[in-house]
């Protein structure tokens, strides 16, 4: 996939063309039959955004007025069908459902009005999340700050810092498909229904037209710190409106405790399903 992004246009006209003119019912396979990997599966990185919902402004006691940013590993990606693991140490393991943006034409400094013509496509995207890792891996200690810029005396700050390498990017926790639409498929990414299911209750029902950083804003903020490549994906934040027929919130579905599947659904592009293993500690 990541080749054929880094074809360019040319490339995915002409495998159009060459797929439609070689298709043949005869030998067309049932999609329940194969095991679907995630749409991009060496993605050199995978950038997601932390709170950008505007259902969370209430919530938001202090934070940045830009995009804020954590990057997940690609050995964390499934795709649809597969397992979620869950170790028991884990503790409270949740969803969060997401609408992903697969970066086509690289580049850095991307301005904002130029950043749809760098978008390949469009993804479903379930970030898993490590609740009770993410309390154990957070410090709050006094940072060590220079008292004046021109002093060799420090002064200490009272500081909250949280690492995300493992409650973000344990394996599996990056679940990616069913598979991902291109660019001309959806005129506008921020006008798409995106609901959450747990055993087949809807937990969340949201719009990406909540999301409060749009893609043109975030690619050109990230292109800014880090070059894109051809396949790497941005995943927007997570949906967070809830059901109106109840259903609580993603962070209530622990799936370490409750299981699967878990399903993220988006208007014009699918639903995303994993089910759920708990490994047994001593062989995980």
């Amino acid at each position: 996939m990541i080749e054929l992004i880094e074809a360019g246009p040319q490339a995915l006209t002409a495998l159009t063309g060459v797929g439609a003119a070689a298709f043949d019912a005869a030998t067309a396979v049932l999609i329940a039959q194969v095991q679907l990997q995630a749409p991009v599966r060496r993605p050199s990185k995978i950038c997601c955004l932390a709170l950008n919902n505007s259902a969370n402004a209430d919530r938001i006691l202090q934070g940045p007025a830009h995009p804020a940013m954590f990057i997940k590993p690609s050995s964390a990606l499934i795709g649809h069908g597969e397992d979620i693991e869950c170790k028991p140490h884990y503790g409270r393991t949740h969803p969060e459902p997401e609408l992903a943006v697969i970066i086509g034409t690289g580049g850095k400094n991307i301005r904002a009005e130029d950043a749809y013509a760098h978008v390949f496509g469009y993804t479903v995207h379930n970030d898993i999340t490590g609740a009770t890792m993410r309390g154990e891996d957070t410090f709050h200690y006094r940072a060590i700050h220079p008292k004046s810029p021109d002093s060799r005396e420090v002064a200490f700050v009272d500081t909250w810092v949280s690492y995300p390498g493992r409650y973000k990017g344990a394996d599996t926790f990056a679940c990616m498909g069913p598979w991902l639409v291109t660019r001309d498929e959806i005129a506008d990414p921020h006008t798409l229904d995106i609901s959450c299911i747990h055993r087949g209750e809807v937990v969340t029902h949201d719009n990406t037209a909540n999301l409060t950083f749009k893609t043109p804003e975030v690619i050109a903020f990230i292109s800014s710190y880090m070059t894109l490549l051809p396949g790497d994906v941005i995943s927007l934040g997570t949906a967070l409106k809830k059901s109106s027929t109840g259903g609580g919130a993603v962070q209530n579905i622990d799936l370490l405790r409750l299981g699967g599947p878990v399903s993220v659904a988006i208007e014009r592009i699918g639903t995303l399903t994993n089910g759920v293993r708990v490994l047994d500690e001593a062989l995980a």
